[in-house]
């Protein structure tokens, strides 16, 4: 039921008293901590040109690395489809601004209408209509307010999701890099196998050792060419995932082995607080918040009368070639106030709704700072026991060696078995690859915490400094 009241007294009296409902956005508080459990000992280092531009991924001084992250930025198509949708939400927010403007209509009509009891006649009209409705409640502007995080969030979306490109290509090339490398161990290796048969198979034409050893040797040497294929598909793989995330197909992608691993570089550590402030999800999920802080306003705002202005004026005639030749002229102008008097409930569900959702994101937001913080925490502990990891296993790489040297000249001495020497062997290759996948997880644990610190990218981001405040 819609109730109309004419005079323009309310019109002014409505512009006077003009306010927006809804209560104004407070940003949820966080926990957040002083300092990290794992952060002692972390070297904080001098301020570098890498770390203002957020390109973290220079810490690891790797050309290739660097053209690849490049590439990716051009032509990776989920990070095309977070700019798509970058792109809507500024629209959404030009559209939303559009409700401050009045809205001007022309209309050009014809009509034939006639009876039983009269002739039939014709009557064409001409009409431009201007229609405002003030923002008396401030609907407008809260739904402006609304669409405005809902623009910064994609903004940071967007970032998150080129922080998530790039850690992905730097993931997967460390991964290709350790796989060339274990490659480089087992050919090594198997080069050192083959002259130890070789060895072997003289000593027992000699009539030194037994054909049991010369067996085991060959086998040895055997089972590492077979271990080649495993890392050649792996190797194929990782270069498939590679070409994917340059958004480019597989056979237009081929990356020549590179050697040696990189140097597992120190990032600069980083507050909580830091933290808050500059990783994408977390701006993201605040953005969330004040969206939908804003839409208890609109929701609010429906329970109040609606004004607006009409005015319009045109021309009507009773045949088109007459139209504009000096005729009757029409015109109407006057203010209409509607108010919606019963409607089964659906203001309060839609207001009970906003405020349910406004709950639901504020826990959003407060668990991905939780998040956030452990995956710092997590990250800030692989490295500080990796780091110890890697110089046991470089100690046990130097015993494995010695080890090998000392059961092949006992064995060339006639002194022990094969299998001594197959024992320590073994033991070597396993020592030398193990270490290769400690400095493997030691760069990807280095390429998460770039990723959990935000990767240098902060709430000043220009993309979202091009928002301007409506007002």
């Amino acid at each position: 039921m819609k109730v109309v009241s004419p005079p323009l007294a309310i019109l002014f009296v409505g512009l006077l008293s003009a306010c927006t409902v809804g209560p104004d956005y407070v940003r949820p508080e966080a926990i957040e901590p002083a300092a990290f459990k794992y952060q002692d000992g972390w070297r904080t280092l001098p301020a570098q040109s890498w770390v203002a531009s957020g390109a973290w991924w220079l810490a690891f001084d790797d050309p290739t690395l660097n053209d690849l992250v490049e590439r990716a930025a051009l032509a990776n198509q989920t990070l095309a489809q977070a700019e798509a949708r970058y792109r809507a939400a500024e629209a959404q927010w030009r559209f939303s601004r559009g409700g401050y403007s009045p809205q001007l209509d022309a209309t050009l009509g014809a009509t034939r209408s006639g009876g039983s009891d009269r002739a039939t006649g014709e009557n064409y009209s001409a009409r431009l209509e201007i229609g405002w409705a003030p923002d008396l409640w401030g609907r407008v502007r809260r739904q402006v307010e609304a669409d405005r995080a809902g623009l910064q969030g994609s903004a940071a979306d967007l970032a998150a999701a080129r922080l998530n490109i790039q850690a992905a290509v730097a993931q997967s090339y460390i991964n290709l890099r350790a796989l060339d490398r274990q490659r480089d161990i087992l050919t090594e290796t198997m080069a050192a196998y083959d002259r130890s048969a070789a060895l072997t198979r003289n000593q027992y034409q000699a009539g030194i050792v037994s054909r049991s050893d010369v067996i085991q040797a060959e086998t040895q040497s055997q089972s590492l060419r077979t271990e080649l294929y495993d890392l050649e598909n792996q190797r194929a793989l990782e270069q498939n995932t590679i070409a994917a995330l340059l958004g480019v197909a597989p056979t237009q992608f081929d990356l020549a082995e590179q050697k040696p691993l990189p140097a597992v570089p120190m990032l600069p550590a980083t507050l909580p607080s830091v933290l808050i402030a500059r990783r994408p999800d977390v701006v993201a999920a605040e953005r969330l918040v004040a969206a939908a802080n804003a839409r208890i306003g609109v929701a609010q705002a429906a329970w109040l009368p609606d004004l607006t202005l009409n005015v319009w004026g045109g021309v009507e005639s009773g045949s088109f070639s007459d139209l504009f030749d000096a005729p009757p002229r029409v015109w109407s102008v006057g203010p209409v106030l509607a108010q919606t008097l019963f409607d089964g409930g659906q203001r309060r569900a839609t207001k009970d709704m906003a405020i349910a959702r406004y709950d639901e994101q504020v826990a959003v937001y407060r668990q991905t700072v939780l998040d956030s913080l452990r995956e710092v925490e997590d990250a800030l502990a692989t490295l500080q026991i990796l780091a110890e990891k890697a110089r046991q296993q470089d100690a046990l790489i130097e015993l494995a060696e010695e080890n090998e040297r000392v059961a092949t000249n006992r064995y060339r001495a006639g002194l022990v078995s094969y299998l001594e020497v197959a024992t320590a062997q073994n033991l070597t290759l396993s020592a030398r690859r193990v270490g290769v996948n400690v400095t493997a997880d030691r760069l990807a644990a280095t390429i998460r915490l770039a990723a959990t610190i935000g990767g240098g990218w902060d709430v000043d981001d220009p993309v979202i400094q091009s928002v301007t405040d409506p007002g």
